[in-house]
């Protein structure tokens, strides 16, 4: 007859091969394991609002992502050109964007993050592209003054590589506003562990855990489009099921 004893070493097994297949996901986006009370295992993406997110090839929002990256790759080659001549910069779009980046070098941490939220938000008028949903570059939002919710979170993205963040610290999350079920996108930046959302709509930044009435949909990430799916796994240990 199998004994208590050997019942529990099954089950620990078990959990443990859960780990290892669940581990294998890691790759795609780091988790880290929480322990929020006795015997539950908690593993939390290390994106944005702390839920998993997958890479994807496909689909309409990742040709945007990709079309609108050479865009800004070229951007970044002029702004750097720029800021190390600003005598013979020939793009006042440019020359305002990096007054804007020059505010921001001179403040560290969360002032630096919320000095560029505060700037752009100022600079640019929203409006709305309507159907056509253009996603510009940030000279061209600047040139024209104007744009909507991604053309912030893409001048933002670009304002905060020049003022010294780490691109791996930045991301573009596209949200559903609960309440109005409108698509929303926003810049985000990690500071000492936490996420921090650069909203248009707000001029003082919020982490991600307080933003309750955005439902996270996509996250964009230098090279990469990933799509969030669901709720943190949570695991319950062997040791909590053993009597």
């Amino acid at each position: 007859m199998e004994t208590a004893a050997h019942k529990r070493a099954w089950r620990a097994i078990l959990f443990l091969c859960g780990l290892i297949l669940l581990g294998s996901a890691a790759d795609l986006r780091a988790g880290t394991l929480l322990s929020p009370g006795p015997g539950v295992l908690v593993r939390k993406s290390a994106e944005p609002f702390g839920v998993f997110a997958f890479a994807i090839s496909t689909g309409s929002l990742h040709q945007k992502w990709f079309a609108l990256k050479e865009k800004l790759d070229d951007d970044m080659v002029q702004l750097a050109l720029c800021d190390g001549d600003r005598d013979n910069c020939a793009s006042p779009a440019a020359l305002k964007l990096l007054a804007i980046v020059d505010q921001a070098r001179s403040r560290d941490g969360r002032a630096r993050l919320g000095e560029t939220n505060r700037a752009i938000n100022l600079s640019i008028r929203a409006v709305d592209d309507g159907a056509d949903d253009v996603w510009s570059s940030p000279l061209a939002t600047f040139q024209r003054g104007a744009g909507d919710c991604e053309d912030y979170a893409i001048a933002k993205l670009a304002a905060l590589r020049l003022a010294g963040i780490a691109p791996a610290d930045l991301r573009i999350v596209v949200v559903r506003d609960t309440p109005s079920g409108e698509e929303h996108a926003v810049a985000a930046a990690r500071l000492d562990g936490h996420w921090l959302m650069l909203d248009n709509r707000r001029m003082a930044m919020v982490e991600d855990d307080n933003a309750r009435t955005y439902q996270p949909l996509f996250v964009l990430y230098q090279s990469a489009v990933l799509k969030y799916v669901g709720e943190p796994v949570q695991l319950v240990a062997a040791t909590a099921e053993a009597r």
